[in-house]
């Protein structure tokens, strides 16, 4: 998505992207970027909550109006309820480290291949 963005911004169609991955948006570059600290796949809020939904399109749509220098982040200031899901959200334990490192090792080679 956000390279999709930076395309259009080319075309000077002006965009904001909605996301929880902070990180990667940011390293694409994009023009506006309104961070969400929802658990990823949730950038416009709780299922089923209406309210939370037009809130945060309704900040996004403000960013999109008021930022006036490249590659502006704003976080919404919203809140999941609760932190449990990060604990749940991919973690990187001493039990897990060994298997995750050999996968990613495995997927690298994988890769490598294929060029």
């Amino acid at each position: 998505m956000s390279l999709v963005a930076r395309h259009l911004e080319a075309q000077g169609i002006a965009t904001i992207v909605v996301g929880s991955a902070r990180d990667i948006v940011e390293e694409c570059g994009v023009a506006r970027f309104l961070f969400v600290d929802y658990p990823l796949g949730n950038p416009t809020g709780k299922p089923d909550d209406a309210d939370d939904h037009r809130f945060i399109v309704s900040t996004a749509l403000d960013v999109l109006e008021s930022a006036i220098l490249p590659r502006t982040t704003v976080q919404a200031p919203v809140h999941w309820g609760n932190d449990d899901w990060r604990d749940a959200f991919m973690p990187v334990t001493d039990e897990n480290r060994a298997f995750l490192m050999a996968q990613g090792d495995k997927r690298r080679a994988a890769q490598a291949a294929g060029k």
